[in-house]
Formats: structure tokens, C-alpha cells, sequence
């Protein structure tokens, strides 16, 4: 196909193949997004071939790309994807580790401007423009134009209310959404969601990760810190010391304090209206009964 429209998170976000471009085809995770709806948020168009970059582009974000195995990570990859900036103009420059064959990207794009330029050298006639890692990198900038959240964490909706788990790998993110989902909650997702304000107060949505993955989302009502601890307890947090929580498991690229800022600010605001708690839990069902006492 030439152009498509997926709506992830209430973003809507328009993939067009130019002339010279390639064929477009979705994996199968985003064809439970794809909408009829071409009012894009931003309108990313394709192109075939490389792009340079400008002459006194500087390169302003690094990453190698780290893959985790028997719990340990393990670089596999120095370059992966990077970030340059010239005047207003971003870059991202990436390979694709996943991909069958040998391709490589350069992504044009500003956060004032909603139409966008992608770069695929591949050999073959037919691209997925929203391969990874360009799918979580278009969204994260997305939160950044937008002002919203993107985190590490599991979130759930039990009853018309919404609850988000949050913390680093291995602290217990997937077995609580899987403890709230065979108790018959709703799970939004279990690994990687988007907190967005609206005219009513917050929602979480989730990230298409899995092939089985569809549109989800949940007001979010509470905001929980966990650990894994001896009994279940819960302690509130507030102000600064909630943010700075929730802070260290967002998704960010610090290499901009506008950046910096806005996320900051975003978290401030959210924190003075949305609960913030720290939960030390055991992982059984009595977690679930202890949370909800405290309602």
C-alpha cells in the first residue's frame, strides 16, 4: 500500500510512501491500530534510498543496542540508533537488529512540525516503516510534542478503576498484571504505557509490543511504586518524592533540559491530582485484597 493511519494512544499517525518511495506494509502488532481516520498528528513520509546528514549536524544521543540474557545484559551492538541535531531539525539514524534483511534509516523530523521524513536503505520493495526501534522512538517524541508520559509498567483496570504499576526490570511488573488478570481485571498492558491528560483526568493506554496486542486503555486512578517485600505494604509519597519515583522509571533522552523540563513539569502536575504510593508485595492474591482495603 502507499499510505496507511495507525492510532496508538489517541496519537494518530500517517505513514505515506512518496514517489520514489517503497510499498508499505504493517506488521501484524499494528493492525489492530490501523484507522480510516487521515487526520494525522503528524504525517511521516517514506522514502527509498539514504539521506546524509547536514554538514554541522552534532550527534546529541547515543545508544548500542543491549539485549538481556539469563538476566544479564550483553552489548551486541555499539551503534544502534542515534540522535543529531541541526538548528530545529532532529535526526535519528538506526539500524533494524530484528530484521531479516540488511537495512538501515535516517528519520528528518522537529518537535514544532508535524510532517516528517524517513529514510529506508534496504533491498527490499516492500518496508514496515514503524519496525523497531523506530516505533518506540516516534512515540517517545510524540510524548515530548504532546507533554505527556511514557513508562516502564503494568497497568490495570479493576472495576472502572485504574491501577499502574511501576518499576525496573524484575521487580514485579508482569506478575501483578498477570495476578489482577486471573482475578478478572482488565489488564492495559504489562511492560510499557502512555499516561496522557485528559479533560476528565488521566489515562493510561497501552504500546502494541506482542502480535496479540490491541488498543487498551483505562483512567488512571492510582500510581503505585513497587518492590517485591516480605509483607504487603503500602506507603504514600508525595510531592517531589513521588515525582523523582516515578521519574527513574520513564522513558527519556536527557539530552535536552527542554526536554527535561517539560517532563518534569508534566509529572508535577500529575502527581499534585493522581496518588502515589510505594507498594512492597508478595506475589499471591492477597496483594490485590490489600490494595483494594485501602480504597
Amino acid at each position: 500500500m502507499r499510505n496507511y493511519n495507525l492510532n496508538i494512544a489517541g496519537y494518530n499517525i500517517g505513514f505515506e510512501s512518496s514517489n520514489d518511495g517503497p510499498e508499505l506494509v504493517p506488521s501484524e502488532r499494528f493492525l489492530r491500530n490501523t484507522t480510516n481516520d487521515n487526520r494525522s498528528d503528524i504525517l511521516i513520509r517514506v522514502h527509498s534510498g539514504k539521506s546524509g546528514l547536514p554538514e554541522k549536524a552534532e550527534r546529541v544521543f547515543h545508544a548500542p543496542y543491549v539485549e538481556e540474557i539469563n538476566g544479564i545484559q550483553v552489548m551486541q551492538k555499539t551503534n544502534f540508533w542515534s540522535i543529531w541535531k541541526s538548528h530545529s531539525n532532529l535526526f535519528i539514524l538506526t539500524i533494524f537488529p530484528l530484521s531479516a534483511s540488511d537495512k538501515n534509516a535516517v528519520l528528518k523530523f522537529s518537535l514544532t512540525s508535524g510532517e516528517w521524513d524517513l529514510w529506508i536503505s534496504s533491498s527490499e520493495k516492500t518496508t514496515d516503516p514503524f519496525e523497531y526501534p523506530l516505533d518506540g522512538l516516534i512515540l517517545y517524541y510524540l510524548t515530548v510534542i504532546y507533554g505527556d508520559i511514557m513508562i516502564h509498567a503494568s497497568g490495570v483496570n479493576n472495576a472502572g478503576r485504574g491501577y499502574l504499576f511501576s518499576g525496573i526490570s524484575g521487580k514485579g511488573k508482569s506478575t501483578l498484571a498477570k495476578l489482577w488478570g486471573n482475578a478478572g481485571a482488565k489488564v492495559i498492558h504489562d511492560d510499557r504505557l502512555i499516561i496522557r491528560k485528559t479533560v476528565t483526568g488521566y489515562t493510561m493506554y497501552n504500546t502494541p509490543v506482542y502480535n496479540n496486542d490491541e488498543p487498551r486503555e483505562s483512567p488512571l486512578n492510582k500510581i503505585f511504586i513497587i518492590e517485591h517485600g516480605s509483607e504487603n505494604k503500602l506507603i504514600p509519597v508525595h510531592g517531589g518524592t513521588a515525582v523523582s519515583l516515578i521519574l527513574a522509571n520513564c522513558i527519556q533522552h536527557n539530552w535536552d533540559s527542554e526536554i527535561i523540563a517539560r517532563l518534569l513539569g508534566s509529572l508535577s502536575i500529575m502527581c499534585d491530582t493522581v496518588p502515589t504510593m510505594k507498594l512492597f508485595f508478595r506475589p499471591d492474591r492477597n496483594v490485590i485484597d490489600h490494595i483494594l482495603e485501602y480504597e
